[in-house]
């Protein structure tokens, strides 16, 4: 075990097996939590598992397209894309524990074409028009967990928000495409997705059960002159059933409602 992580001290959630999560959302922006986390725990799924987006995925990404992933963690995501025939794929997360506990994974399953790299997604450390698509699977949702008020988030939390659609933007192929898997709401993810810096056109599904959660499809070099040029679906309703309280997901969730109030 790194020398980081015995220096450590646990955290509530930690000692505690039967824990949902930390007791504040805050908590996510701790880079030593995540460490701590990913020591011990050897996989979750933010958002609903890839069968609910799979679909969506697969009229999206082709198999031959390279694609990154911002922040593995310990998430499934790039196995089940490896499975469904998409071989070049790099993976970043900025925990150490995480990346070396990915390449373990995915070497003892045979998935060497993966490669998994530490990075810090506010910095991307690759040359630009690398990727196809790059995904990522409520890796940004982290950077709003103190953003304040939502119709207005503090400068701090745009500043790194825009670092990452500008990482993300360089490294895109000329027509390639950014996915984002998210709690955010369109009224909130729109001005920021929609930066005149940038050529994307925008667009969303949703899937979940009680929560809906989005996906966001961005395409580099198409976006137009038109204001409301973004196809979307109808913002659904939010109504919380028990099956999606039961994840961590909650966290976030509970942090947008006391936001709206």
């Amino acid at each position: 075990m790194p020398e980081l992580i015995r220096r450590i001290e646990p955290s509530p959630a930690m000692e505690n097996p039967n824990s949902v999560g930390p007791p504040s959302a805050l908590t996510y922006l701790d880079p030593h939590y995540w460490d701590e986390r990913f020591s011990s725990e050897e996989h979750y799924e933010w958002f609903k598992d890839y069968s609910h987006f799979q679909h969506l995925i697969k009229s999206n990404i082709k198999t031959s397209s390279s694609v990154l992933e911002l922040g593995c963690g310990n998430s499934q995501l790039c196995e089940e894309l490896y499975k469904d025939g998409i071989v070049d794929i790099t993976c970043i997360d900025l925990s150490s524990v995480a990346v070396e506990k990915m390449q373990s994974r995915l070497l003892s399953k045979g998935y060497k074409e993966i490669k998994v790299v530490q990075a810090n997604m506010l910095d991307l450390p690759f040359d630009s028009e690398s990727f196809d698509v790059v995904i990522e699977k409520g890796t940004m949702d982290v950077l709003f967990v103190d953003a304040g008020d939502p119709w207005n988030p503090r400068p701090e939390t745009v500043s790194k928000v825009m670092a990452t659609l500008d990482g993300v933007h360089r490294v895109l192929k000329p027509d390639g495409i950014f996915i984002s898997i998210t709690f955010g709401q369109p009224h909130f993810r729109r001005p920021l997705f929609k930066d005149p810096k940038f050529t994307w056109s925008m667009e969303y599904n949703t899937f979940g059960d009680g929560f809906h959660y989005f996906f966001y499809i961005l395409r580099k070099g198409k976006r137009s002159n038109e204001e409301n040029e973004d196809e979307k679906c109808s913002d659904p309703s939010i109504s919380l059933y028990q099956d999606e309280l039961e994840g961590e997901d909650y966290l976030f969730r509970t942090r947008i409602d006391d936001d709206e109030d």
